[in-house]
């Protein structure tokens, strides 16, 4: 709990209608330190979300971002951190209604950063998984590795990322149709992949613990073109798995 003067002090910074707090002086000063307050918050906002900002522009960001910062206040010091509601102010943010898709981008964008502070791990290997028994495989349930996300959208979120983004060159988006993101860092760089079909939902089942046998049934009743050759050797080229666990023994019925 902040004492009387620190609070003050922190709700007249964000809201230049609150009267400064006591012993305070002079005004002039106080508004030139809350400006540069605000410009240090929207600059890491823009160093976090630097995709939103192209596609919107300079200015138009920095007035969606001064807005969220009024609205949202840090509460970490961290300001690495700082954004994560980001993406759900732009989806309520009637400016950018017409841009549907924003807050998608922002989700990845905001993954992205989560994904480079998890926890290393070291995934399992193509060789671990050729050496398991084959017949066992459909039991086996599998831990995700930490820095995995998958953000999914009815709009080409991960075309329009990379658009923005520098992983690939602006043109026309002609298939105009949803796509799935997967942010994860396997190793020392943050990948952002386009998931295949049915991939989102075979991932999401696999963290909710079901065995890769319960996940590959699910993907195919959301996406008849599920590939699940295909899709797992997404999971195991991609470095997705942090830890295999082996399928409980049948225990034996009691008569």
């Amino acid at each position: 709990m902040l004492a009387p003067f620190e609070a003050s002090f922190a709700q007249a910074l964000l809201d230049p209608e609150r009267p400064l707090p006591d012993g305070i002086s002079p005004a002039r000063r106080f508004s030139v330190y809350r400006n540069n307050v605000v410009a240090g918050l929207v600059k890491a906002l823009a160093s976090r979300f630097p995709a939103v900002k192209r596609i919107v522009g300079e200015e138009f960001f920095a007035a969606m971002a001064r807005a969220f910062v009024m609205a949202r206040p840090p509460r970490s010091a961290v300001l690495a951190s700082y954004g994560e509601e980001f993406a759900d102010f732009i989806a309520a943010f009637e400016p950018a209604r017409d841009l549907a898709y924003l807050a998608d981008v922002a989700r990845i964008e905001a993954a992205r950063t989560r994904a480079y502070h998890a926890a290393d791990a070291t995934p399992v290997s193509a060789g671990e998984f050729a050496a398991l028994d084959v017949d066992a495989v459909a039991g086996l349930r599998v831990t995700l590795h930490p820095s995995a996300e998958i953000i999914r959208s009815a709009h080409p979120i991960v075309t329009i990322w990379a658009m923005n983004s520098g992983e690939r060159a602006l043109s026309p988006i002609d298939d105009w149709c949803g796509e799935d993101a997967l942010v994860a860092r396997p190793s020392l760089d943050v990948e952002v992949r386009l998931l295949p079909q049915g991939g989102a939902a075979f991932l999401l089942a696999l963290a909710e613990k079901r065995t890769l046998g319960e996940a590959a049934d699910v993907a195919p009743a959301e996406c008849s073109e599920f590939d699940l050759t295909g899709n797992l050797a997404g999971l195991i080229g991609w470095g997705l798995v942090r830890n295999i666990i082996p399928s409980e023994p049948e225990r034996p019925r009691v008569p």
